[in-house]
């Protein structure tokens, strides 16, 4: 297929936003993945701050990085992603990229998931952080009750952000059954 998945277009805008050097941030840290994603393109001399709530996540977080040798690169924060703003002040205008899994973990519990307040409370922080061509990448799992009014609430959120300060972007697969996964990216102008 020519046409790009969901979760590698996720990294095709992230590789294309953050370099060697640069800071990013993981707000959804979940089982480490696009943290260790993102700590291989900050590299050795850049850092990511990786955000969960959930314990197993910043564990399961953990041990990936140490897997593969990255740990250093990376600082995880057990706190909710709407606490962006606790981050040192350094990184102001220095953000490059900024990803989001939207919804509950996989293989953890159903019942904790992702909602509209927290999340657009951290883009809002994140479009302060982020320097220009920053990209905020969020992809959506509305497969649920929460998820949908997630998602509803975030469309409604991110066509209301004024264009002559960020660009966004709806990336979707339209004929798939079962609410397939999407995303919203925000580039800062």
């Amino acid at each position: 297929m020519k046409i790009e998945r969901i979760l590698p277009f996720a990294r095709t805008l992230l590789t294309n936003a953050v370099a060697a050097g640069d800071v990013a941030i993981d707000a959804t840290a979940g089982n480490g993945h696009d943290t260790l994603f993102l700590a291989n393109l900050v590299g050795d001399t850049g850092h990511v701050y990786g955000f969960d709530i959930q314990p197993q996540a910043i564990q399961a977080t953990q041990q990936r990085l140490t897997e593969h040798h990255v740990e250093k690169r990376v600082t995880l924060i057990q706190e909710s992603h709407s606490n962006i703003n606790m981050l040192p002040h350094s990184i102001n205008g220095r953000v490059t990229g900024a990803v989001f899994n939207l919804g509950y973990l996989p293989g953890g519990d159903k019942d904790i998931v992702t909602t509209s307040e927290t999340t657009i409370s951290a883009i809002e922080q994140l479009l302060d952080l982020l320097a220009p061509e920053g990209v905020i990448v969020l992809v959506i799992y509305h497969g649920h009750e929460q998820g949908k009014q997630e998602r509803d609430d975030l469309l409604t959120y991110v066509q209301n952000l004024d264009q002559k300060n960020v660009h966004v972007l709806q990336y979707r697969f339209m004929n798939q059954q079962n609410n397939p996964p999407f995303i919203i990216a925000i580039e800062k102008r």
